[in-house]
């Protein structure tokens, strides 16, 4: 395994460790969460530069004004990169990604619900070569909906890939080779943990149990975590379509083994049902199967009419690059070019 106990790079630098932060209606903890960032470093890792990248995911709140004071504040560690509007998550954290310049990078909420400290071990196993650190949640002090419905929602996300931890990952450390590739894969509607695995780089796991949300009211509302909970199901495995298929030939013999009964009591003179009520029962039963089936299809072709349009992930409305950038240009593979420089 390759070795990155080196902190200078190729060209004489300080390697650096870039956290992207998105932000949805987080006014009240950014300031909160660049501060615990910095003192982990300052504490545990101060040999290599850092970079805080915050992503306004179309925050409503004010977030976008506070973050720029929190950039005043620390202009040579924060970068800030504001979207049009709400893209999403999954968005917001690529538009991060591209907007990063560190040979490591980390996400975290900024709801401080995720222990920054966990940045220390995952720091630590990039340097020993690993290039995807995942700090999975063990456990959770999160409402009992919550934890029920994230339980339903990754044990299905297991059964296609088993490396899942079983309460789901969105705090983890990824390469700049990582990042790179995560970057060059299409698709609006995807499954992010799954795409992070699929890579099939060297991997760890890191365990920790996440706290108790005290500030402000979260924004992954249960309209976005049914969005989210249908392309894990769509993306991470054929399971749907399966079963379509299996129900469909199940459906089928039942009906052949169904249609000889009846062939058969008629040779015999004799009626297998008095009545229209099996008919009806039959027929609904057929149709409702008939119809979900339509319905499963249909989200496949609208994600499939979504892709084809080519629209960007996200657009990129104003952008705070932070002093001393190693690169004046911020690319735009995955979004537009339609942002403001300062």
């Amino acid at each position: 395994m390759n070795k990155n106990n080196s902190s200078i790079t190729s060209l004489g630098q300080r390697k650096r460790v870039s956290v992207v932060v998105p932000v949805y209606q987080n006014r009240e903890t950014v300031s909160e969460t660049c501060l615990r960032i910095l003192q982990v470093r300052e504490q545990s890792f101060p040999h290599l530069d850092i970079e805080i990248v915050f992503v306004d995911d179309g925050s409503q709140d004010g977030s976008w004004e506070e973050l720029e004071r929190v950039r005043a504040g620390n202009p040579d560690h924060v970068s800030l990169v504001k979207l049009s509007r709400n893209f999403g998550q999954v968005s917001a954290i690529l538009a991060g990604y591209e907007a990063a310049q560190g040979d490591a990078v980390i996400t975290i909420s900024a709801d401080l619900q995720d222990p920054v400290g966990v940045m220390v071990q995952m720091v630590s196993q990039w340097e020993t070569g690993q290039e995807i650190v995942i700090a999975h949640r063990e456990s959770r002090d999160d409402d009992v909906a919550a934890t029920l419905f994230s339980r339903i929602a990754y044990g299905f996300a297991r059964r296609a890939n088993p490396r899942i931890p079983a309460g789901g990952f969105d705090y983890l450390l990824l390469s700049y080779r990582a990042t790179k590739l995560l970057r060059s894969f299409n698709g609006r509607h995807r499954f992010f943990q799954g795409d992070v695995l699929w890579l099939g780089l060297p991997t760890v796991f890191i365990p920790y149990a996440r706290e108790r949300r005290t500030h402000g009211k979260s924004g992954w509302t249960f309209a976005k975590k049914f969005k989210y909970f249908t392309d894990l199901i769509l993306d991470s495995s054929y399971l749907p379509i399966r079963l379509m298929s299996s129900l469909g030939f199940l459906t089928a013999s039942a009906g052949l083994i169904y249609a000889v009964v009846i062939v058969g009591a008629w040779f015999q003179g004799q009626t297998p049902f008095a009545g229209w009520a099996p008919i009806m029962v039959t027929l609904l039963i057929v149709g409702g199967l008939i119809m979900m089936m339509l319905g499963i299809i249909g989200e496949y072709l609208w994600r499939i009419y979504d892709d084809v349009k080519e629209r960007p992930l996200y657009i990129v409305e104003r952008q705070l690059p932070m002093s001393g950038s190693r690169s004046s240009q911020f690319s735009t593979s995955s979004g537009t070019d339609c942002y403001e420089k300062h």
